[in-house]
């Protein structure tokens, strides 16, 4: 379908224009961001211990860097090193002075305006998150995770949707050669042409190509209000900045409080050909699923590609069979080569999700009857010592060891793009992730097949970030 082709993955056959610095420019907010108090302007200036300037930079900085060929934090951070961000107080409000910023998020010296609302959206989940989740609820209990998860997505907007079972999550890598690309634009294309809406990680590859297609489809139906929803969080952004289809950006805490988001949020869930982020999330959606308290969810789920992936997803459905077993593979379909039938299947699937939460009274808008248990909740923190204890084995009931399978490629996704983990192994070498044989084994298997595509990384030679120890 030429109508929605475009340059690729990443932009890779259009103009680099990332590294041409704008020397100085201003912008302003609108709306509820046009005023801040004088604390909040306060400590968003504060570049000490604390202060939110270092992850206000950091976060802004990702998203002007958009279109960037680039996917390794550190990189990008030092190739911007003298960006400055200001921000300037007037009578009426604020002004937002930049210096030396990425030259693709600007056009005969003007903002894009795609880029400055995400600019924005980063400023108003940053003060949002600091001013009203700090403090107000109990971020070490499950309900108060939850409530908190749901306050930043009523605070940034996505929850005022007044349609049915309507949103598909789609993961995938943001590393993946041309013809998947170009698959998960066909699948966007198919949902858009059945009214369905978008939610992605924001980035790009398998998080831009779903929302492209869809914006044909949505065109092509005259369906002006389609939502194309990006969660992000702060780890993750600059490796994955938000694409330009984004039209309603996220910014969660944290990566756990991220893929709460995805499923409190989504209706149903696609998963394209990804890596180890790919991976993590599947691992986090199965242990959910496989959890006896949601044995009367429900959420379609189908893993597809282009036919070329068909033995990508034939590794991966052989790994979940030897690590997590039957059951786990019953949650899922796998559809290779079929975009039209992909999207069947998950209107179908939608319309069994609509029924469910009207007999049990539960909101379209947020799935507040899904159980997510601690494990799944609360942050993980990947140092070596955390990822060299954590449990890989069968003496752990089922759900558990996804939560635990889950956190080991959370590990391995900080070690490849994360700055915090790049700089950990830098000093200290790889992580060790210990697990019994017969889990090591075919752990091990899918992490080499990984590296062999070319799925841990943009460009450049991957060295690993992990060693497993059975």
């Amino acid at each position: 379908m030429n109508d929605i082709d475009d340059a690729g993955p990443g932009g890779a056959t259009l103009p680099d224009r990332s590294l041409a610095a704008v020397v100085h420019a201003k912008v302003a907010p609108k709306g509820v961001l046009e005023n801040l108090s004088q604390q909040e302007v306060d400590k968003l200036l504060d570049r000490g211990q604390g202060g939110l300037y270092p992850l206000f930079r950091q976060c802004a900085l990702a998203v002007l860097n958009c279109g960037t060929q680039l996917d390794d934090a550190r990189l990008i951070f030092d190739a911007f090193r003298d960006f400055d961000l200001r921000i300037v107080r007037q009578p009426w409000g604020i002004k937002l002075e930049m210096r030396h910023a990425p030259g693709s998020a600007f056009v005969d010296g003007q903002m894009i305006r795609g880029v400055k609302e995400h600019l924005f959206a980063v400023l108003r989940d940053i003060v949002y998150t600091h001013n009203e989740l700090v403090g107000r609820f109990d971020l070490d209990d499950a309900t108060g995770i939850t409530n908190a998860v749901f306050c930043i997505l009523r605070n940034a907007r996505a929850l005022e949707h007044k349609g049915g079972a309507d949103l598909v999550v789609c993961w995938g890598g943001h590393s993946i050669p041309r013809e998947e690309y170009e698959y998960t634009k066909q699948v966007g294309y198919e949902l858009g042409l059945r009214g369905l809406d978008i939610c992605t990680g924001c980035g790009p590859g398998a998080m831009k190509g779903p929302m492209k297609g869809a914006t044909i489809g949505h065109s092509k139906q005259r369906i002006k209000d389609g939502r194309y929803i990006g969660l992000t969080e702060p780890g993750i952004i600059a490796a994955e900045p938000p694409n330009p289809i984004v039209n309603q950006l996220v910014i969660l805490p944290d990566i756990e409080k991220r893929l709460e988001a995805f499923v409190r949020l989504g209706h149903g869930i696609i998963v394209f050909p990804g890596g180890v982020g790919t991976a993590e999330e599947i691992l986090y959606l199965l242990g959910l699923l496989l959890d006896p308290a949601n044995a009367e969810q429900r959420m379609p789920v189908i893993f597809t590609g282009p036919p070329q992936s068909a033995a990508y997803f034939e590794q991966l459905d052989r790994f979940i069979a030897l690590t997590l077993g039957a059951e786990a593979q019953r949650r899922y379909r796998i559809i290779t080569g079929d975009a039209a039938e992909v999207a069947r299947e998950m209107r179908s699937g939608l319309e069994q999700v609509r029924r469910r939460r009207r007999r049990s009274g539960d909101a379209y808008n947020f799935n507040w009857l899904l159980r997510i248990p601690p494990a799944f909740q609360h942050p993980f923190e990947v140092t070596h010592e955390s990822m060299a204890s954590l449990v890989l084995s069968r003496d752990l009931p089922v759900h558990e060891l996804a939560a635990n399978l889950r956190r080991a490629f959370s590990g391995i996704v900080a070690g490849n793009v994360k700055e915090h983990g790049i700089r950990q192994i830098e000093a200290r070498g790889p992580f060790q992730i210990h697990g019994q044989a017969d889990i090591a084994r075919p752990l091990d298997e899918l992490l080499r097949a990984f590296a062999a595509q070319r799925r841990m990384k943009l460009a450049g030679e991957y060295r690993p970030s992990y060693r497993i120890v059975a």
